[in-house]
């Protein structure tokens, strides 16, 4: 073999080994890239996981602590001798997030009430002004109203949501409020002439109205513990509120 073929061997094999390497160096970045790819999806994907284990709703107990009315129409759930902390829930029956809040952390309120770890205070009021969600919104909190406090009090307040009507359509409606009421099992004698006459309006009116100025409410729904309003992130996380009412409670 003469120089001129021995040079241009050598050549090729440098060429060769170059590209070789150029191969495996693309096959790392790749392998790198790859592998940062897979982590950030892993964390972006333990991220939700928490956030969706942080919403999800906790299962409601049979136990129901005992549950009184007091005379200016808000609902004390707790336990004997436990009065705090507290937690004032500012609602109304037809507003479509108290709803949702309802769905989402109604059962954690419960069982934290059953538990003994808090003093659960509901305050059913009225925060529309437009005729037909005023008109459904005052006709559901003055027929809560007509239930002098038990178990049947907090199940016709979880059916109100149940069966809360459409914002632009007359619901709520009287022969319904009595018949749910009766199924929740309110057996006081005036029960159904309170709600057909709808007697405790005017006293749930002047609540509602007295509540939206002291409170400084911007809406509802609104939770407040020890009277420090929680943020919607808390209140809407079953787990951050039962960390947050138990924070409280040390």
């Amino acid at each position: 073999m003469g120089k001129a073929a021995r040079d241009q061997s050598a050549r090729d094999r440098v060429k060769a080994q170059r590209e070789e390497q150029r191969q495996k160096e693309r096959m790392r970045r790749m392998v790198t890239i790859v592998a940062a790819v897979v982590v950030a999806l892993a964390a972006v994907g333990a991220g939700w996981w928490v956030a969706a284990k942080g919403s999800e709703s906790e299962q409601a107990t049979t136990a129901i602590a005992p549950i009184t009315v007091d005379p200016d129409g808000s609902v004390v759930m707790a336990k004997a001798g436990v009065e705090k902390p507290v937690l004032d829930v500012y609602e109304d029956f037809q507003c479509p997030a108290c709803k949702a809040l309802e769905e989402t952390s109604g059962a954690t309120i419960k069982n934290l009430a059953a538990e003994g770890k808090a003093k659960v205070v509901y305050h059913p009021i009225t925060i529309f002004t437009t005729p037909v969600t005023r008109g459904n919104s005052v006709r559901a909190g003055a027929a809560a109203r007509c239930i002098p406090g038990g178990t049947p009090w907090i199940t016709y307040h979880d059916r109100l949501f149940k069966e809360q009507p459409s914002e632009t359509a007359e619901g709520f409606k009287i022969n319904d409020l009595v018949a749910w009421g009766k199924e929740a099992g309110v057996t006081a004698p005036n029960f159904e002439k309170c709600v057909t006459s709808q007697e405790k309006a005017p006293a749930h009116i002047a609540y509602s109205t007295k509540i939206l100025d002291t409170q400084k409410l911007t809406g509802t729904p609104t939770l407040k513990l020890d009277g420090k309003e929680l943020s919607q992130d808390v209140a809407f996380k079953p787990a951050s509120l039962r960390q947050a009412i138990l924070d409280a409670a040390k």
